[in-house]
């Protein structure tokens, strides 16, 4: 019975179309043709918390050389960014085309066969750098169509991503990845006798040139301030200064930026928040209203992030409970704020230097603060390089600067002894 059924088995699934055992047919990619994206999760310690970033892979399918990029994102902005990096660092882009998973920063609607409704920003970003996007089969039986990248994160994982990465910023991170990029090179796929870093080499030669001018990857969107002084972007909210309360200004919004704009001027910077929920809260933002309000800083939420950032230091809190102590909690607490409003215009070495000797002296009053700060940029500058001083701005009294252009007066001085006339009638 056994040896029956394992030979009709294989006719029954032969007459229904079915193959007995899934197989591969092997595959020739032509130099600077197709290239491969997808998407890991990679476990780093970042800044001692373990976190899951998304590794952004692209693989070039003839010379297997690769380029990776992490995100603490997988939206749009992140995968495009992703493409710019790897388009750049490969020298170019594929003249043919490059596959995809069905991803939503790409595709909107999944169609029949091969066909999709794309995002219009894709769509944009691929006219911008002249390519095909190639779109797998939903699910797991897509995922053999582009098998280079889908062993590329796994292999590089494995081998040098392991342990976890210890880092200090997302930054430190993609300098590590592209230093084990450039390692790479030496490596050679399979039986070939070429390394990764010399097919490359030849490659490369006849990638598609990038465009003149990068694309904007940068998502902009116009939020209104609300009356916290906040923008919401993307379910997190985002500290402007407080004076633009009701205004709508204009957000760029990158994988890893948040830059708030007020017409063409910067008006506020802060590192993307991840997840949801979120509050990234600038302390400067609130000093005007806390200085009509200063029994709301104790509580503030942005004082927390300052302390947790190491933005407020032991000097200001020194200053601050020497402030309360002698003049009260409301009017001490103004004196720290108009403290903190130096640093809007002073170096902050200054300002705590300033700080320190104020305190050294017995006083809290924010005008010796300030002038302590400035004999501190003064002892500063004194010690900086010549050349560096020299560009220095140099303060011009405008009645000397107007004096030293008059001619000299050689005219003799005049004869005031006709007044005397003036006093013998006076006496008289």
């Amino acid at each position: 019975m056994r040896d029956y059924v394992g030979k009709r088995r294989s006719q029954i699934l032969a007459e229904a179309g079915k193959p007995l055992e899934l197989g591969y047919v092997p595959q020739t990619h032509p130099p600077a043709a197709e290239g491969e994206v997808d998407f890991h999760d990679l476990w780093v310690i970042l800044a001692g918390v373990k976190t899951k970033t998304m590794l952004f892979t692209m693989r070039l399918s003839y010379s297997a050389r690769a380029v990776h990029r992490a995100f603490l994102t997988e939206g749009q902005e992140a995968f495009l960014e992703g493409h710019v990096y790897g388009f750049e660092r490969l020298g170019g882009v594929p003249v043919d085309k490059v596959r995809y998973d069905n991803l939503n920063s790409a595709v909107k609607k999944v169609l029949f066969g091969r066909s999709r409704q794309e995002n219009e920003r894709w769509i944009a970003f691929r006219s911008h750098y002249g390519f095909e996007a190639w779109y797998c089969q939903p699910g797991h039986e897509g995922s053999h169509e582009k098998g280079g990248v889908e062993g590329e994160g796994g292999r590089f994982r494995r081998n040098h991503c392991v342990p976890m990465p210890v880092v200090d910023s997302i930054d430190e991170l993609n300098a590590l990845l592209q230093a084990a990029d450039d390692a790479d090179d030496a490596r050679r796929v399979g039986n070939r006798s070429t390394s990764v870093g010399q097919d490359w080499a030849f490659e490369k030669t006849l990638l598609r040139p990038l465009p003149a001018e990068s694309f904007d990857t940068a998502l902009t969107l116009t939020p209104r301030v609300d009356r916290y002084a906040q923008v919401a972007v993307r379910c997190n909210q985002y500290s402007v200064p407080a004076r633009f309360i009701g205004h709508r200004l204009r957000v760029k919004l990158s994988a890893s930026a948040v830059v708030v704009y007020h017409r063409t001027t910067v008006v506020a910077r802060h590192q993307r928040a991840v997840g949801k929920g979120a509050k990234v809260l600038d302390l400067d933002h609130y000093l005007e209203i806390l200085l009509r309000k200063p029994g709301a800083l104790p509580g503030a939420t942005a004082l927390a992030q300052a302390r947790a950032a190491k933005v407020f230091t032991a000097e200001h809190e020194a200053f601050w409970v020497a402030a309360r102590k002698a003049h009260g909690d409301a009017r001490g607490t103004r004196m720290l704020v108009e403290v903190l409003l130096l640093h809007r215009h002073m170096d902050r070495r200054d300002v705590l230097a300033g700080i320190t000797a104020a305190l050294s002296v017995g006083s809290t009053s924010p005008d010796v603060v300030a002038l302590e700060a400035r004999k501190a940029t003064e002892r500063r500058g004194a010690t900086t390089d010549p050349d560096d001083a020299n560009t220095c701005g140099r303060v011009v009294v405008l009645a000397e600067h107007r004096s030293a252009a008059v001619p000299a007066d050689t005219r003799p001085l005049p004869s005031v002894q006709q007044y005397d006339v003036l006093l013998g009638r006076e006496t008289s």
